[in-house]
């Protein structure tokens, strides 16, 4: 299984729009910045989460990005689902052929894998993250804000 740059820059993306979203939209070249992800990547990236309702665009002066719901309520199943093709561990895609057109001795193993992957992801919020960072780096809680939103 491959959870790609994709996948792995758009919650990084993700999660940086909800810390700074108490100041309104957020711009892609500040997320650019700190994050260090190119802003070309990013606006497609974004293309990907608008077009999945997990953020609005936000026009004009000041404009930017702001979640479409809180942070509490997007999780990250939702975030790598809009930014991947798909996240499977089978060599199959899930379609249970991987072995001349039947299951591989390995199928239900790494289906099992991507069940139990699925369920996690679908669990943890992008709160859930906040969290945990400020948790784990008391040293620089003072640069972070955690909005409730809507």
């Amino acid at each position: 299984m491959r959870l790609t740059t994709k996948g792995r820059f758009a919650v990084t993306a993700m999660l940086d729009l909800a810390m700074h979203a108490n100041h309104g939209a957020v711009k892609l070249n500040a997320i650019s910045e700190r994050q260090n992800i190119s802003l070309s990547y990013l606006e497609q990236l974004f293309s990907k989460l608008r077009r999945a309702h997990l953020v609005e665009s936000v026009r004009g002066p000041g404009g930017g990005y702001i979640l479409s719901a809180g942070a509490d309520k997007i999780n990250i199943a939702q975030i790598i689902s809009a930014a991947e093709d798909s996240l499977d561990a089978t060599q199959c895609n899930g379609k249970a052929n991987c072995h001349k057109g039947a299951p591989c001795l390995t199928h239900y193993l790494w289906e099992t894998l991507n069940q139990k992957i699925d369920e996690y992801l679908c669990n943890v919020t992008l709160q859930n993250v906040l969290d945990q960072y400020a948790a784990e780096n008391t040293w620089n809680i003072q640069t972070i804000s955690f909005p409730q939103m809507r």
